[in-house]
């Protein structure tokens, strides 16, 4: 139901990152403090989520061209409606209730962790523009610790993303940075709020070094 569509998804990548990307900021910035993909792992990514653009600079950044994997997106039900549902569908992404997940869904994503895909969680659960502290979704923690079952190695990639201006405008500049992976079987023993006030913790410090390159 969620294979990705070969011929699609190279459109989208053409389109997106050679076209839209490069038409729209006028600057792209990555800095990935001499980051790589933790070999043998499987990987979640956990983004800090500003604005619509940060799915794309996600892709572009840790997307096909770079790691050779497309990176699976976890999305809310809402934006799997329409034209644009029956487009993400074909580009790998999958929606989840974030307020009583089915179990077909959660099954879903624990076996894309397992079979080490790049799975995303916007682990904000909603676009927060401001950057306002919330408290993390359970969902991550959730799923990643139900995967230990399944698989050895869970490396999770906190990411900071940030604009030149809250509402990414036209010839705007972006800048992504790559936190410090860290592992799940570290931290089996925290409880949910100890675990995401990590997160947080280590999302926001990529994200300031990302908001200090575009001058905020």
């Amino acid at each position: 139901m969620y294979k990705i569509n070969p011929i699609l998804g190279l459109i989208a990548m053409f389109v997106t990152q050679d076209i839209i990307l490069k038409f729209f900021f006028s600057k792209k910035t990555i800095i990935n403090n001499n980051f790589s993909i933790p070999k043998n792992s499987s990987v979640i990514l956990a983004p800090t989520h500003r604005s619509r653009w940060d799915g794309l600079i996600l892709t572009m950044a840790m997307g096909r061209r770079v790691t050779n994997k497309d990176s699976r997106f976890m999305v809310t039900r809402s934006e799997m409606v329409g034209v644009q549902g029956w487009f993400l569908k074909r580009l790998g992404c999958f929606s989840i209730n974030q307020f009583s997940p089915s179990i077909s869904a959660l099954r879903y994503a624990v076996n894309l962790i397992a079979l080490r895909e790049q799975l995303v969680v916007f682990p904000e659960g909603k676009i927060n523009r401001y950057g306002k502290k919330l408290d993390l979704k359970e969902g991550l923690y959730r799923l990643a610790r139900l995967a230990t079952k399944k698989t050895e190695s869970i490396a999770i990639i906190p990411i900071g993303i940030a604009y030149s201006e809250v509402c990414p405008k036209f010839r705007g500049t972006f800048c992504l940075t790559f936190g410090q992976p860290f592992f799940m079987d570290d931290y089996l023993n925290l409880t949910i709020k100890e675990f995401n006030e990590y997160l947080n913790e280590k999302m926001i410090k990529a994200e300031n070094i990302a908001l200090k390159n575009v001058g905020r």
